[in-house]
């Protein structure tokens, strides 16, 4: 719930729009309707001030496109006017459904793909626009963030090229490695979590938990999860367990070095409920491994959440793990696309991002911290403490 007085205590920072990408218009639409939601039940004050002028529209969405020539060339256009306006333009790079023609063959839209037309945007913008906020859930290159060899830094080279560009903040979710900020540490770069969301999704869907040590473990399945598992284990108020990954750092397949052994750190989880938590399924290899371990160690329900579900060599293995009962449901956020396929899948729960995604557009256009409003744990420690009433009732 967002707190009334900061709201109506402060006036927006210039006139509300939202650029959205076709790789994530659904997404967008959600988060449109909160926001005229928010604005039409906001009891201002001074609303007929000029400072409000537009503050309260049937929908904040601009008209965009990037058409393409015949040679896959493409430009950006802004189909209405942005001069003055506080400015957010959406992109999903994860967004591979999307196809353009090239020379007369079908190409899928790459993350380099999304990425260029999201400049495209920017540069029809810029110029005129009071401010401009990139909203980038899925970071452009966050898994090339640190440099192991003689290598190129992608991550911190995009997030430079778009404050080159004019761009004032960055905002993304569950950034892979949160310190590629340093790349820009003048400008705004926020990364926010799903672990809200997260447990809202799975004690709507599964009513007979017990959140509790005795009954709940979290997990993670490597160090480099850790933080967001210590984060809700703390929260809840249960246990926490992780596995240490040992790789052959001698051998590379397919660009990485394979794991040798999986090494669990924790109390014992046998016949108890956990839940894995990282920040995204990309082949599904890493989580399904740490599902195999814990039915090893007898757990008894196994939830997987991870904030991006890209499922990048499809959902038939999934299926087939499903079927062995080596976990019990998967959820991830609608942040980047989900194939129907994916929606229909019996052990799938989708997070819903949109409202809380307006909530930080409508914070930030108006200069309102965001820790103050946005905050989950206490948000959380009352979701699961109504859930734990209403089952001792």
């Amino acid at each position: 719930m967002i707190e009334k007085e900061p709201f109506e205590n402060t006036l927006p920072v210039a006139p509300l729009k939202v650029a959205a990408l076709e790789s994530c218009t659904e997404l967008a639409k959600k988060v449109d309707k909160h926001l005229v939601e928010f604005r039409k039940n906001r009891e201002l004050g001074n609303a007929t001030a000029v400072h409000f002028m537009g503050y309260v529209e049937n929908s904040y969405l601009l008209q965009t496109s990037c058409p393409r020539f015949g040679t896959g060339e493409a430009k950006g256009v802004i189909k209405e006017s942005v001069r003055g306006v506080d400015l957010f333009i959406m992109v999903d790079i994860t967004n591979y459904s999307l196809t353009y023609s090239v020379c007369g063959y079908e190409n899928h839209m790459s993350p380099d793909n999304h990425y260029q037309d999201l400049k495209r945007i920017i540069a029809a913008a810029v110029a005129v626009a009071h401010r401009v906020t990139v909203i980038m859930p899925f970071l452009y290159e966050s898994r090339q963030h640190k440099r192991t060899q003689r290598e190129s830094l992608d991550c911190a080279l995009a997030l430079q090229e778009l404050i080159a560009m004019g761009v004032s903040n960055i905002i993304t979710f569950d950034a892979h490695d949160p310190r590629v900020a340093n790349a820009i540490p003048l400008y705004g770069f926020d990364s926010f979590n799903p672990s809200y969301q997260f447990i809202k999704t799975i004690l709507a869907a599964e009513k007979d938990l017990k959140m509790d040590s005795d009954h709940m473990m979290i997990i993670s399945p490597d160090e480099g999860a850790m933080n967001r598992a210590v984060y809700f284990a703390n929260v809840i108020g249960v246990d926490m367990g992780m596995f240490y990954k040992r790789r052959d750092y001698s051998v590379i397949v397919d660009g990485k070095n394979p794991i040798v052994a999986h090494e669990f750190l924790g109390n014992e989880v046998e016949g108890k409920d956990v839940i894995i938590i990282d920040d995204m399924i990309a082949s599904g290899d890493s989580m399904i491994d740490t599902a195999k371990e814990l039915k090893k160690r007898k757990a008894r329900r196994i939830f997987i959440c991870a904030t991006f579900g890209l499922f990048t060599k499809g959902l038939e293995r999934m299926d087939d793990f499903y079927r062995e009962g080596l976990f019990d449901k998967i959820v991830t956020t609608n942040l980047i696309y989900q194939s129907e396929e994916l929606k229909k899948k019996p052990y799938y729960l989708s997070a819903d991002m949109s409202r809380f995604l307006a909530m930080i557009i409508d914070s930030l256009n108006h200069d309102i911290g965001i820790g103050r409003v946005m905050s989950p744990t206490e948000k959380i420690q009352v979701l699961t403490g109504e859930y734990n009433q209403g089952k001792e009732e």
